[in-house]
């Protein structure tokens, strides 16, 4: 598939424009670095080292466990909730290493040697995944990547939720080593910042202020995501894999790689407004999912009894006030407004830092598509209803 190739040059394309001094995606290709100089073999000890300090974690007896959804052989899985612990001594362990003297900026220094060592990293995991799931039992395949095509399923992700002993390879991936590796290339750009000018700027101040809300916002909820589409529906292939490990952290921190070499200047008023925007789309993410979290888990609880709903033929209800009465996919609009408050502090005069934007919409208008879907061929004629009712997908009166 021209996925397996595109996303890395993606993830590349974007890093080796963004050095350089024009930064302009019209500018195509970018200088390429000889393909030694990728590799180093200190980086990649470096990015195992992080990958295995937060398996290590994961495993501690820290936090509660709970239990996913209804598998296909009538299992359910245990998960223990530890996420947000991790990140407490994640931060006490990168704290204690800066007050050391570490050198935070070498992550900066070496980026495209991290990159590549994660892709290395994503594809490797990858095949041990596709090999393991030759042996595992029919019921714990995946149905989207149980084609019978090898490279197909390799990229979708052959078995669902696959194991070694009680650990969870996907749910592991899913929020540890890439999430936070997130904030911490983040904070490795302020510190490169703070190197190269004196102090960060308020740009990259906003920047990684919003973003590790985000980050922190989703360790916390972590028991959430026990039902999307990536715990429930998706194999873990090639796709989880290198955008759990090598997507997130390589793009998602492109406002703020892109903000070491081409600083901006914020104006009070002009942050100010950023924040309020911000503020305006993680209000509306963080309540939508919370409504919908708080219902799925107890329809009688006094947050929720007073919603209007829709009952289906499968014995569930389905919201139709409150957010998920204002359109169909609320906790989407939130998302693509802070999206797009992450990139203006780095300005208007470039697209690159807006290639997370624009990114994220087709995403998640992609997801959308999927969800509706799915939701279809579960709620059937319910689900009809409620389109009719709430007739906005994503942005009201557009779309």
């Amino acid at each position: 598939m021209i996925l397996l190739f595109l996303m890395p040059a993606t993830v590349f394309y974007l890093l080796l424009t963004c050095r350089t001094e024009q930064a302009s995606v019209l500018n195509f290709p970018p200088p390429l670095p000889p393909l030694s100089t990728l590799w180093s073999p200190h980086t990649f000890l470096l990015l195992l080292a992080w990958v295995g300090l937060q398996a290590a974690l994961y495993m501690l007896p820290m936090g509660k466990v709970t239990e996913g959804i209804v598998l296909r052989d009538k299992s359910r899985l245990q998960y223990r909730i530890n996420a947000f612990h991790a990140m407490g001594v994640t931060a006490l362990v990168v704290g204690a290493g800066l007050a050391a003297g570490l050198r935070l900026s070498y992550i900066y220094d070496h980026f495209l040697q991290f990159a590549f060592s994660a892709l290395l990293l994503a594809f490797g995991l990858s095949f041990l995944l596709y090999f393991k799931s030759l042996f595992a039992p029919e019921t714990t395949l995946a149905p989207g990547g149980n084609s019978g095509n090898p490279i197909y399923d390799f990229f979708m992700g052959h078995e669902l939720n696959p194991r070694i002993g009680s650990f969870d390879l996907k749910y592991f991936c899913e929020l540890r080593p890439g999430l936070l590796g997130w904030a911490l290339v983040n904070m490795a750009m302020l510190m490169k910042e703070t190197e190269l000018r004196g102090s960060p700027s308020l740009a990259m101040l906003l920047v990684n202020a919003f973003q590790l809300l985000y980050v922190v916002d989703a360790l916390w909820n972590e028991e959430a995501i026990l039902t999307t589409m990536d715990i429930v529906h998706d194999g873990f292939g090639f796709m989880l894999a290198f955008g759990d490990l090598a997507w997130v952290p390589f793009t998602y921190s492109l406002q703020a790689y892109f903000l070491v070499n081409h600083p901006q200047k914020l104006s009070l008023s002009m942050a100010v407004g950023i924040l309020l925007l911000n503020g305006l789309g993680y209000c509306i993410f963080r309540s939508a999912n919370s409504q919908k979290n708080t219902f799925r888990r107890n329809p009688n609880d006094p947050r929720v009894t007073g919603l209007k709903t829709i009952p289906t033929a499968t014995g569930r209800r389905l919201l139709v006030s409150g957010w998920w009465g204002f359109v169909r996919h609320p906790n989407y609009l939130g998302d693509l407004i802070m999206a797009l408050a992450w990139s203006l502090p780095c300005g208007l005069t470039h697209v690159l830092p807006y290639f997370y934007v624009f990114y994220f919409t087709v995403l998640l208008i992609h997801r959308e598509a999927r969800d509706e879907h799915q939701c279809l061929r579960k709620y059937g004629l319910a689900w009809q209803e409620y389109c009719r009712r709430v007739p906005y997908r994503i942005f009201p009166y557009l779309y």
